[in-house]
């Protein structure tokens, strides 16, 4: 996959947007532990950013995957990590079902808005019981009426205390767990909708994440995406893009290298720059080239996508190698910057702890590498070895 003069366009331009909109806030809003979501997707929306990939009929641009991957490779310009994320969110993870499966009616009233950026979105699948177990969730949605009663919670949820909607996920029946699980379209200040708190967490401090609990929520049975009992297939649809999504953001550590080098080069030691060193400069190397393994898999994995194969393995490798090559650079690189690496206020220190994230969100790596060895027909093979 090789991007063409329209994919470095809307690179260019989201780098411009973010050294004006973005950036010079980020400190303000890491310190904060928020950022006015509202007011930024607002300003992404008029620029055409939150709906690369949506239908043109709703609002978006129409493009296909791969115009959203050099959209997510872009936004590590962004100087942390929680902002990129929450604007994953609200492109790659809450809205893809909804755009795919979606009424008419409930494009309209949530998709439409969310591309706009008159709308921000959550998406509430994990709880505290059931994180990368996506089929142990509890939440339940009964049906009375024309209406769906919701009871449960949700947990780790990015744009939490401030989402307008959230793409639920709930069970609507007592069947099988991969077969009764809907995908509903919550608005989030329906009445029994609370959040119980604002999480405080090690990095990704700009975005806020929360807990939320209903307690009897009554929504109509329109808002639901697509069939019902399909939610489980359309949410591990949506995981594909939200791995391919983490995948590119992996880019981030190719300049965090850079930034590294460059310190390393005025960083004198024993009468000589650190960059002197042979061994900094052979692990520099492997470091580099270990980001660029992943980036040539998330083409790959890309590349079929677009052309409409499933790509279940090859985003879970990419997911995982991502996750596991930001840690590493992260790690090389805070110690390389020696105690400025330990100073929080530093790049290298902020992305040291943005990334550990990476292992853990979206799937955790022993997630991912089951699923891999799913598709390899490891699993099944030992079972009938046993």
């Amino acid at each position: 996959m090789l991007f063409t003069a329209d994919h470095r366009a809307i690179q260019d331009a989201l780098r411009k947007f973010i050294d004006t909109e973005i950036n010079p806030h980020v400190d303000e809003w890491e310190r904060a532990e928020l950022f006015p979501a509202h007011d930024l997707f607002k300003k992404m929306g008029k620029l055409g950013f939150l709906g690369i990939t949506k239908p043109q009929e709703h609002g978006g641009l129409g493009l296909d995957y791969s115009y959203s991957v050099a959209f997510a490779e872009a936004l590590r310009h962004i100087n942390c990590g929680g902002i990129p994320m929450a604007i994953g969110v609200q492109t790659d993870m809450a809205t893809p079902a909804l755009a795919r499966y979606g009424s008419d009616e409930v494009k309209k009233q949530f998709l439409e808005p969310s591309i706009s950026g008159d709308f921000v979105a959550c998406l509430g699948v994990s709880e505290p019981g059931a994180g990368s177990d996506v089929a142990s969730i509890r939440t339940s949605a009964r049906k009375d009426g024309d209406d769906y009663v919701i009871n449960g919670g949700k947990m780790w949820t990015t744009n939490g205390t401030q989402a307008d909607w959230m793409c639920l996920l709930a069970n609507t029946s007592e069947g099988a767990a991969h077969r009764n699980k809907t995908l509903i379209c919550l608005p989030m200040n329906t009445k029994g909708v609370s959040v119980a708190k604002k999480l405080k967490k090690v990095g990704m401090n700009a975005s806020d994440t929360a807990q939320i609990h209903f307690d009897d929520v009554r929504v109509p049975q329109r808002y639901r995406i697509g069939e019902e009992g399909m939610g489980f297939i359309y949410q591990m649809q949506q995981f594909q893009e939200e791995r391919l999504w983490a995948a590119a953001s992996s880019a981030a550590a190719s300049n965090v290298i850079l930034e590294t080098i460059d310190y390393l080069r005025d960083r004198m030691a024993f009468g000589k720059p650190l960059l002197d060193n042979q061994f900094i400069q052979y692990k520099l190397a492997e470091l580099q080239t270990e980001v660029e393994c992943v980036r040539s898999l998330l083409y790959r994995a890309t590349e079929l996508y677009v052309g409409g194969e499933d790509v279940l393995q090859l985003a879970s490798m990419a997911k995982l190698k991502a996750g596991r090559v930001a840690r590493e650079v992260a790690d090389w690189c805070v110690q390389f910057w020696g105690g400025m690496g330990y100073i929080e206020e530093t790049r290298v220190n902020r992305f040291w702890r943005d990334t550990r994230l990476g292992s853990i969100g979206g799937g955790a790596d022993e997630v991912m590498l089951g699923i891999i060895a799913k598709t390899m027909g490891i699993v099944v093979r030992a079972r009938e070895g046993h």
